[in-house]
């Protein structure tokens, strides 16, 4: 039987008659006056709004960004804002990527010389990968020519040396180079390399092993005699003398006298040291 409630309608008594309304969150009528719709706010729903979805809102699919939808609400991302397929290591390039990667060459060339740098070398230094150097050099000697800001190609220096009758070798060697010197540019960047050689040993040291590799080996190789790179670092010192005294020392009459001339007279000299 029923009592009747206080002030109102009847109502069962407690534990008889009608059954119980389930528990707030639990499927059927939640505990809130009947809205079909759980405490959460959501009919069926699990307790995070998502009709069966997980805690983290994706549907069936990790919380942690995982394989299938991550964890930011499916835009195809991990969590760390990659599309899953980043790989940590490396930087990319950046603006100046190219001005770090001649910075740590130079510094490389600097701390272990041309011979004992590699690109990979290079590349850590500059915190990149070793196919990015590739990407704005060929080679290190190109990276060589760069850090030194040579005012020309030593590899072109040298084929141009040997590009042409043996009889006539020191004249060529002579006019390539104080054509060099003879721009205005070349000059200019000549006399700044050749005040850091002095004044430097490690400058020295990584001309001295550029060169080497890039003029005196090769032309080295087309006199095909013993003595070969002695023949051709003899020329060299004759042509390091007359550098000094025409554009640093201006010693006259050496530093007025006109390029022909001293061409003339500088060739037969170079001309005894390799076939003499």
């Amino acid at each position: 039987m029923t009592r009747p409630s206080a002030g109102g309608t009847a109502k069962p008594a407690s534990g008889r008659g009608t059954a119980k309304s389930p528990p707030a969150g639990a499927a059927g009528k939640p505990a809130d006056a009947g809205t079909g719709k759980s405490a959460a706010g959501g009919a069926g729903k699990s307790a995070a709004g998502g009709a069966g979805k997980s805690a983290a809102g994706g549907a069936g699919k990790p919380a942690a960004g995982g394989a299938g939808k991550p964890a930011d609400a499916g835009t195809g991302k991990s969590a760390a804002g990659g599309a899953g397929n980043g790989r940590p290591g490396r930087r990319p390039g950046g603006p100046d990527t190219r001005g770090e990667i001649v910075r740590a060459a130079r510094d490389s060339f600097a701390a272990k010389g041309f011979t004992a740098t590699s690109i990979r070398a290079i590349a850590r230094e500059a915190g990149v990968d070793a196919a990015l150097v590739h990407h704005y050099f060929d080679s290190k000697d190109e990276l060589f020519i760069e850090s030194m800001a040579l005012p020309v190609d030593p590899r072109q220096v040298a084929a141009r040396i040997v590009d042409g009758p043996r009889d006539e070798l020191g004249r060529r060697i002579a006019t390539v180079f104080l054509g060099v010197w003879e721009s205005p540019d070349g000059q200019q960047r000549m006399k700044a390399i050749f005040r850091s050689v002095v004044s430097s040993d490690e400058v020295a040291r990584i001309m001295r092993e550029g060169i080497t590799q890039m003029i005196i080996q090769p032309v080295s190789r087309t006199l095909d005699v013993p003595d070969a790179q002695l023949r051709v670092t003899l020329a060299a010192t004759q042509l390091i003398g007359i550098a000094m005294a025409r554009y640093l020392v201006n010693l006259e009459p050496v530093a007025s006298v006109d390029l022909a001339t001293l061409i003339d007279r500088l060739g037969p000299v170079l001309q005894l040291h390799l076939t003499g």
